[in-house]
């Protein structure tokens, strides 16, 4: 028997709240859940879904150092997200302002991705399915 039984989330700490609540919500489409002020850390939190599965934490802390995540940095590679149709989740990204890498093929699988970051230039994934 496994230990573990899901992913609960994903934690991410971004440099400029406003910003990346924007991108999140609506560049990605992500809906809030919760969002609270957290006021003795001076931090925001703000809890995110994809439907109705609770993905991501984005958090806010006054300075928070930067990490390094290029090139393949220890650590979080990247995040994933699926999509149906890779080309027209790239064209939204694309009339969002956002400029995603040249669609590849995974050689072992024969499905179709791309990479772009986030606005703090965390790097992200669209996997087709």
């Amino acid at each position: 028997m496994s230990l573990l039984s899901g992913i609960h989330h994903i934690a991410i700490i971004c440099s400029d709240y406003e910003r990346s609540k924007t991108f999140y919500t609506q560049v990605l489409g992500m809906q809030i859940v919760r969002e609270v002020y957290r006021e003795e850390r001076r931090s925001w939190k703000l809890d995110l879904a994809l439907g109705t599965q609770y993905v991501i934490e984005l958090f806010s802390f006054p300075e928070p150092p930067p990490r390094p995540s290029r090139p393949e940095a220890q650590g979080l590679r990247h995040l994933a997200f699926t999509v149906q149709d890779v080309d027209t989740a790239v064209a939204q990204l694309q009339a969002s302002g956002v400029t995603p890498e040249p669609i590849r093929v995974d050689p072992y699988t024969g499905k179709r991705f791309t990479f772009f970051t986030d606005p703090d230039g965390l790097p992200l994934e669209l996997y087709e399915i």
